[in-house]
């Protein structure tokens, strides 16, 4: 037992020396992983568990972290004990080294080698660099798009958009508009859906996430709490990530996509006032206050919807919260964004970009 901790610890920096390397070999990633090994194990897990009525991956983190508690609490003493860690400290630093190396291993085979593919501003020959001028501009086009479907979905402008639709049927939609933007760009082909409410949508609401995806069960894992309207555009997001893109910017850019590709007004809305949001958002970081020239372009019930989603962020945010945006921004470094959560925001440049060759 202790000759296989050995190994695996010895492993786990074999697997980082390994991962840094092929980092620098983004085309091989691409071509033999992310379109050759991954679609084929992400098709299996999705078949496996995608039919299942509820999330095996929640299951799973439910178990193993019960699992992990139970054995605190049994060998609670020993845990605690100085004495103990000081006589045996090299077996239980080997079981950590072990435990880390294995789910390392696993976590990379399954799903985290896609974050070392070629970035889809490469792929797509976008030029993601932009002005305060062509950000304006596009805020403009994004404030354009969106009052015109509200209009559409509302009597007046000063209304909320309420969606109709529960969350089954959102996520029976989303196939729609991923079959419509796959006839533009095949890359972005989504089948076998594996779409999850989570059963610990609470818990993630208090870590500040609207979903996320099981790299081990291939799940799209959705938080049923956040408001309606964001849920198309989240769902499509997560599928991003099922179809082997990892990088944060790149899913809202493909879940943007997605929703904005769909015939229903209700997904196109999700997605505009998600873009619309998030180049608002941008105008602050650039430069404080500009944002706000911009308010009065556009409807009375966005702004409430805008403000719904403010809300209830808010009512939820503990320092359980901001701990783990602290870790999830670390992870995101270690894992080829540099930007870490800010990246999320740099799909705003993607969209500008694109647009330059594919114009609204």
């Amino acid at each position: 037992m202790k000759k296989s901790k050995i190994i695996w610890s010895i492993f786990l920096v074999i697997q980082v020396v390994l991962l840094k390397i092929v980092s620098f070999f983004p085309e091989v990633i691409e071509k033999y992983y992310s379109n050759g090994f991954y679609l084929s194990v992400s098709k299996i897990s999705r078949t496996v568990f995608g039919s299942l009525p509820f999330s095996v991956g929640d299951v799973l983190y439910l178990v193993l972290i019960i699992f992990l508690l139970y054995k605190l609490y049994k060998k609670r003493k020993e845990v605690l004990s100085w004495k103990s860690w000081k006589s045996d400290w090299k077996s239980k630093t080997l079981s950590i080294l072990a435990s880390i190396s294995i789910f390392y291993f696993f976590f990379n085979c399954l799903w985290g080698l896609n974050y070392h593919r070629i970035p889809l501003y490469s792929k797509m020959n976008i030029d993601k660099e932009y002005t305060l001028e062509e950000l304006e501009a596009f805020t403009k086009k994004m404030i354009v798009k969106t009052n015109e479907i509200h209009s559409r979905i509302v009597k007046n402008d000063s209304s909320q958009v309420v969606s109709p639709y529960d969350i089954k049927t959102i996520y029976a939609m989303t196939l729609s508009g991923y079959g419509n933007l796959e006839k533009k760009h095949p890359y972005f082909d989504y089948q076998i859906p594996s779409i999850k409410k989570s059963l610990v949508s609470l818990p993630l609401t208090y870590m500040g996430f609207g979903g996320y995806l099981n790299p081990f069960t291939n799940e799209a894992q959705v938080n049923y709490k956040i408001p309606k309207y964001n849920f198309p555009t989240t769902v499509c997001h997560e599928m991003a990530h099922q179809i082997g893109y990892a990088s944060e910017s790149e899913a809202n850019f493909i879940g943007y996509l997605a929703s904005i590709n769909n015939k229903d007004d209700y997904f196109r809305y999700s997605g505009y006032s998600y873009a619309l949001k998030y180049c608002l958002s941008n105008l602050e970081k650039i430069q404080e206050g500009k944002s706000k020239e911009f308010l009065p372009l556009i409807h009375r019930g966005i702004l409430k919807d805008f403000q719904e989603t403010k809300d209830f962020w808010k009512s939820y945010q503990t320092p359980v919260d901001t701990f783990f945006h602290y870790f999830y921004d670390h992870f995101l470094k270690i894992n080829q964004q540099k930007d870490g959560l800010e990246s999320y925001s740099k799909f705003v440049g993607l969209m500008i970009g694109y647009y330059k060759n594919y114009p609204l």
